[in-house]
């Protein structure tokens, strides 16, 4: 049986790679999911009733379900119910998956934060760059958006935090995350087998991910202070 220092260097190289899945989750989440928000809130905000009513139908149901059941049937409908099975059985149809589920899904809480964002701001700005020519577009752009993040930072800190952690649920489809791995150790994985101990140390992956973000954020939020 193998000892705690000869197990220590196999559990740490394979929670790297399972962290790295991890992190890819996290950025491409974040990439497609902000610029996806702001979209969906200025749709919820459309003078187009069918558009504005169909998407906040949309965000109800995607915020009023867990994430994990998202998962499960946007990895397993289309083939079980459409016999089309797009994602195919290998790790890249797992990612796939997993990123447009965590995409939709924080693209909604996310458009709630941004429309909160926009409404906080003055209607007496829209006033006065129309007044002076510009277009909504520009009045929003130029005017509206960096105030708008000021706002939003601190919310939005809170659910990029979360995100951070709710990355583990991506397991539910097979997706060999940092805790799919650590979990792998007590079925046996690599000679290594009842060993929990493994399980527990991706915490510490978390922790230092999440402290890391904390200090980013809170750097971010004090550089927007000058538009108090």
């Amino acid at each position: 049986m193998q000892t705690f220092s000869e197990q220590l260097p196999i559990v740490l190289h394979s929670l790297n790679i399972g962290f790295l899945q991890t992190l890819k989750l996290f950025f491409v989440t974040l990439i497609g999911a902000l610029p996806l928000g702001l979209l969906i809130s200025l749709g919820t905000g459309s003078k187009i009733t069918p558009l504005r009513i169909t998407l906040k139908i949309f965000i109800w149901i995607i915020r009023g379900t867990p994430l994990m059941i998202q998962l499960l049937i946007i990895y397993y409908f289309p083939g079980l119910v459409l016999k089309n099975a797009i994602w195919g059985g290998d790790e890249a149809g797992r990612f796939a998956a997993s990123a447009v589920a965590f995409i939709i899904n924080y693209a909604c809480y996310f458009s709630e934060i941004f429309r909160g964002g926009i409404s906080s701001i003055p209607i007496g700005q829209d006033e006065a760059g129309l007044v002076l020519g510009m277009s909504k577009s520009q009045i929003f752009f130029k005017v509206k958006l960096l105030q708008m993040i000021k706002r939003i930072v601190p919310p939005m800190s809170n659910e990029i935090l979360t995100l951070v952690k709710d990355t583990s649920l991506a397991r539910i489809i097979a997706l060999q995350e940092v805790i799919w791995a650590g979990q792998a150790f007590m079925k046996g994985s690599q000679g290594i087998s009842g060993a929990i101990w493994p399980l527990f140390f991706t915490a510490i992956y978390y922790l230092i991910c999440n402290g890391l973000l904390t200090l980013l954020l809170g750097g971010l939020e004090k550089k927007l202070e000058y538009f108090r």
